[in-house]
């Protein structure tokens, strides 16, 4: 008998609660730190260091106002010396999560960075200490909880060499089976050559690839009314897949499993017009790949979070039910607050498709 409230949910985002100083460490650069919110009396800042306009809590608590732990128990994300974001604790504590998957009824959660923490923007020998602390302590933490996560790594994908070495130490020493990395590199897509020998590794090791859009392409454009997240990221989403398919790499590397985020962002609504692009202009998109993208459909996973039932149902008909995957964003507020609700209230699903999507397709994956 199939339980309808077993669920995988693959698509949740891990920090340590401890991360080094690595602005101060390396002498540049913004990279992430969690310090405790400083709202009543903050302590003497550092030369360099610039406060939050606090004009109000809720716009320096960057939408704190929606959450529901006591603010002792927040944390402030910081980018180098400056405010980013506040974040909750079950983003980084696991009595915290374990909580909200009994109430959410996820049995099992896939465990991910979060993607600001790529940091494919520093020196490359930089990026890879980074990604080595995350990997060793997200596998620490899927160690010491098999029964709860299971653990993606990530990659300094700006030095494909050393994303090669990780990607081969992460599943050889750590047990790591999986990667997530950005929709695109700094300024090359995932179509660029210089990353054929990660797909070939990658291949080698069996291990599978996540997609999560970051850096949003014309992000200083939309910085109002939170563009970058609610235009950018389906875009880069598409980016990322029209890049794949274009460039040749699902062909050139068949056995890699890739998952897209989102639900494959603006991808499967423009497909139509992606289609006709190839066919009509092949001196443009038939370049490096000549197999049509309605070819590469169910090639790839993509996860279940397009918050709208509808859209849902456009996937389930494109994708069909075993290449679509629970996803939550757990734990941020524009991801589904209830992993798989929207699979469980699909009325075009039979109960052994349902569960496919909530439980067993991101085990194949």
């Amino acid at each position: 008998q199939i339980q309808h409230s077993r669920r995988i949910d693959c698509h949740t985002h891990y920090l340590p609660r401890h991360i080094p100083h690595w602005t101060d460490e390396f002498g540049y650069g913004e990279f992430i730190t969690l310090r405790k919110p400083k709202l009543q009396q903050p302590e003497p800042l550092k030369d360099g260091e610039e406060s939050p306009q606090q004009q109000n809590n809720d716009e320096y608590a960057n939408g704190s106002h929606l959450f529901k732990a006591p603010i002792e128990k927040q944390m402030d994300m910081w980018k180098g010396n400056k405010f980013f974001r506040r974040v909750e604790p079950n983003l980084f504590d696991l009595e915290s999560r374990y909580e909200d998957m009994e109430r959410t009824h996820v049995e099992k959660q896939v465990l991910c960075t979060v993607p600001v923490m790529f940091s494919y923007w520093a020196k490359p020998e930089h990026t890879l200490k980074v990604s080595k602390f995350l990997n060793d302590d997200i596998a620490k933490t899927v160690d010491e909880n098999p029964d709860k996560f299971f653990s993606l790594g990530t990659l300094p994908m700006n030095d494909p060499n050393l994303a090669c070495k990780e990607l081969k130490r992460c599943v050889e020493e750590l047990g790591i089976r999986g990667f997530q990395i950005g929709s695109h590199i700094n300024d090359k897509t995932l179509a660029d050559k210089s990353f054929k020998k990660v797909w070939d590794v990658a291949e080698e090791m069996g291990a599978a690839i996540m997609v999560h859009p970051w850096d949003m392409v014309g992000f200083d454009l939309m910085e109002k009314y939170w563009l970058p997240w609610l235009v950018g990221m389906p875009a880069e989403c598409s980016l990322a897949i029209c890049s794949c398919i274009f460039g040749g790499v699902f062909e050139n590397n068949p056995n890699v499993r890739w998952l897209f985020a989102h639900g494959g962002g603006s991808f499967p609504f423009t497909l139509g017009r992606i289609e006709h692009g190839f066919n009509v202009r092949p001196d443009l998109c038939q370049v490096d790949c000549k197999v049509n993208p309605r070819e590469y459909i169910r090639h790839f996973w993509v996860d279940a979070i397009t918050h709208d039932m509808d859209a849902f149902k456009y996937n389930l008909k494109l994708f069909g039910d075993e290449k679509i995957v629970c996803g939550s964003d757990y734990p941020f507020v524009l991801g589904e607050q209830e992993p798989g609700k929207l699979v469980c209230e699909c009325d075009d699903l039979t109960e052994q498709s349902k569960d496919k999507i909530l439980y067993t397709n991101v085990l194949d994956w």
